[in-house]
């Protein structure tokens, strides 16, 4: 951190309403510290970019509150966290570069030189057999590919996308519309502690410490998810769902958006389905599609594809079963009817396929393919 810059000034800062993250960003430029901006009389505060008579005088007469900057570092420290500044040289580099960048950053876990390549994805928190089975498979070759993949802890698409991640020993960032330390939703508690146990990523908020979780914060929480990432990625989004929010903020920073398509009949499709068809976002199909669309920009850590594996070889029975599957689930009677097998052999065969990683079985005796 450049000495001249004290995160207690910082947090002094934050607390005094009305000055916001680009004020202070302005304040402390200019300066080159933070020191000096309590020590300069309003009347040359107010030449500054963004700050008012008014600006000028709440900062001259601010009163400390020590207590509150003592508590802030207290519960940081509860969870083995820590706070960078916009002028640490940790800070994510393409989050600096939008128009409106947080001034501190809480993380849990630690980042890394190579999460300034990192792909978010995101999307409706109910997302359909079909979007959750492609969040999987867009967030496991990503990571394979040795790019960082961001979203934002909420359930669904986000959850999926950091847990197929971490299954795969990839780096992962979740960016919370919380503080680091009330974790929302709480059922995601034990997966923010993987993250950091595995050292594969971090757990970041703009927000003060002991800050609740709040549905207001999550366009703000959104702006960071897009901003730190070369470009996002959309699984499913309804036209009013929060993902596209996100895809707002990454057209708005200029970023690349990416959209899964989907089935035309499916509200959870609507919103991407529109992105494409208005050219507000490149349709992909697969991660080669994401790729080859940023390959320069991502080539310092771009790994080979993997080896795949060869396909498990399936009787005449199991195809019969694998030809009539999609990745929506089926009932078993319905797969019976169609492959003109008994329910008893369908059942033998569909657990077969289901041990040799082809098939999945959902609550009800419904499969579908993976």
């Amino acid at each position: 951190m450049n000495g001249t810059v004290s995160i207690q000034d910082l947090l002094h800062l934050k607390s005094i309403p009305k000055i916001s993250d680009r004020k202070i960003i302005n304040l402390v430029n200019h300066f080159n510290s933070t020191t000096e901006i309590f020590s300069t009389e309003p009347r040359a505060l107010i030449k500054i970019l963004g700050i008012k008579e008014a600006d000028a005088s709440l900062i001259r007469h601010a009163q400390r509150d020590q207590q509150f900057i003592e508590e802030q570092f207290s519960l940081i420290n509860k969870v083995n966290g820590s706070i960078i500044s916009y002028w640490d040289d940790n800070y994510p580099i393409h989050l600096k570069n939008i128009y409106d960048p947080p001034v501190l950053l809480f993380v849990r876990g630690k980042f890394h030189h190579n999460d300034n390549y990192s792909i978010a994805i995101v999307g409706t928190r109910h997302p359909t057999p079909y979007g959750k089975h492609m969040a999987e498979i867009f967030a496991k070759e990503l990571s394979q590919r040795g790019i960082t993949v961001v979203s934002g802890l909420a359930r669904g698409v986000d959850t999926i996308a950091h847990k197929s991640n971490l299954h795969v020993h990839g780096r992962t960032i979740a960016v919370l519309g919380g503080s680091i330390d009330k974790i929302y939703p709480k059922e995601n508690e034990k997966l923010v502690e993987l993250i950091e146990s595995t050292r594969h990523g971090a757990v970041m908020s703009e927000l003060l410490m002991s800050t609740p979780s709040h549905p207001g914060f999550f366009p703000r929480r959104n702006r960071i998810i897009s901003g730190m990432s070369l470009g996002t990625v959309i699984i499913e989004s309804n036209v009013d769902g929060g993902a596209m929010i996100t895809a707002t903020t990454a057209i708005d920073q200029n970023r690349e958006l990416f959209c899964l398509p989907g089935n035309i009949t499916e509200k959870k499709s609507f919103g991407t389905n529109k992105l494409i068809k208005n050219g507000q976002a490149k349709l992909v199909q697969s991660v080669d599609d994401i790729l080859e669309e940023l390959q320069l920009s991502l080539q310092p850590v771009l790994k080979s594809k993997p080896h795949i594996a060869e396909p498990p070889q399936l009787n005449a029975f199991e195809q019969k079963i694998i030809d009539v599957l999609t990745h929506d689930p089926i009932h078993i009677d319905i797969i019976s009817e169609k492959t003109h097998l008994s329910s008893s052999d369908a059942l033998v065969n569909l657990l077969s396929l289901e041990f040799k990683g082809i098939v999945q079985q959902m609550a009800g005796k419904m499969f579908l393919r993976i």
